[in-house]
């Protein structure tokens, strides 16, 4: 099941009440990789991936290629996708094995080899003593373990998710995404997947787009995407940010609580840390310090709420064991390689 690769040229979608989904894009996607778009509602992450599919046109002048392939005016039955939709989009008059056969049926395979098919598909989704029962006897997960498992049966080139795990419970979704994790990671299939879940998206993806208003804020590995956000919105959107304001003054930030050390060339009157960039000192080493407002303890760490005496508070996330409490003044340190400056665009 080889993956080919992807690219979007000049792609855009206005609608026909002239709504404006998604502005022109290009993206380039290896063979094998997953990528996933990320981003809210209404950014034009499922546009793409319908546009991908083959569900959506793109405006006039936008291209569509898979490998030397220019597909976009090939519907999505001639394009060898494989879709998986939140809804799951199952046969609900047909038993689990009809369902993964179903596909398979359609593209004429002899009986002998789709049931061999059929086997495989169950025993790769570990569902196989499913095999005949109804589609409303099943659960959530396991309606999206047969939904992955007829994706992928016919041996796509491509295989598109759109948000399949927002209908589940937090266990559910995170079994599941072990699941696709190892589904996509050994079949080597060129994947997109869509979700406003950026736990989803670190997990899950080779690379990140994310989207906002129609246009990719920011294209990269999660490391680059979190440690280095190409701007305010990728900063605020991905994981938690700090943001203070001050005044540069002899290589630091410097704001009513202290101060904050900045890497060179660093210009902007404001700097970005994550919470676990910070770290706990004593009063003679620390950059700044500040009062907890509140301290939460969620089990493998603990939350900080800190007033340092900035417009806004400060998170900070410690090891659980870190005895700090509400009303508790902390001295904190941060190195300067931690503070970000994305633009504001």
């Amino acid at each position: 099941m080889p993956g080919i690769p992807i690219v979007l040229e000049r792609c855009a979608k206005t609608f026909d009440d002239g709504t404006r989904a998604l502005h022109p894009t290009d993206l380039a996607i290896a063979a094998g990789e997953t990528i996933v778009l990320l981003g809210p509602s209404g950014c034009g992450k499922t546009t793409t991936l319908r546009i991908v599919a083959g569900l959506e046109s793109p405006d006039d002048g936008g291209r569509v290629r898979f490998g030397d392939a220019d597909v976009t005016d090939v519907p999505i039955e001639r394009r060898n996708v494989g879709m998986v939709f939140q809804s799951y989009a199952l046969f609900p008059n047909m038993t689990v094995a009809g369902n993964v056969e179903y596909g398979l049926k359609v593209r004429g395979m002899p009986p002998a080899d789709r049931a061999a098919r059929v086997r495989e598909m169950l025993a790769m989704m570990r569902i196989e003593p499913l095999a005949a029962r109804r589609i409303d006897q099943l659960s959530g997960g396991q309606r999206q373990r047969v939904a992955l498992a007829r994706a992928i049966a016919p041996r796509p080139s491509v295989l598109l998710l759109d948000e399949p795990l927002t209908a589940l419970d937090a266990r559910l979704r995170e079994d599941l995404r072990l699941d696709i994790d190892r589904l996509l990671r050994s079949l080597g299939i060129t994947s997109v997947y869509v979700t406003h879940d950026q736990a989803e998206a670190m997990a899950l993806g080779d690379r990140i787009a994310v989207m906002s208003q129609g246009r990719i804020a920011q294209i990269g590995t999660p490391e680059q995407i979190y440690f280095a956000p190409a701007d305010a919105f990728v900063a605020d959107f991905i994981g938690t940010m700090n943001r203070v304001a001050g005044t540069i003054d002899g290589g630091a930030l410097r704001f009513e609580g202290g101060h904050v050390p900045l890497p060179p060339g660093h210009a902007a009157p404001y700097a970005m840390f994550r919470p676990e960039d910070l770290r706990v000192v004593d009063a003679p080493g620390a950059h700044f310090s500040g009062r907890v407002v509140s301290a939460f303890f969620l089990g493998d760490h603990l939350r900080l709420v800190v007033d340092a005496g900035g417009e806004t508070p400060i998170v900070a996330k410690l090891p659980p064991r870190a005895g700090v409490r509400a009303g508790d003044l902390v001295h904190f340190a941060i190195d300067a390689s931690s503070i970000a400056a994305p633009s504001e665009r």
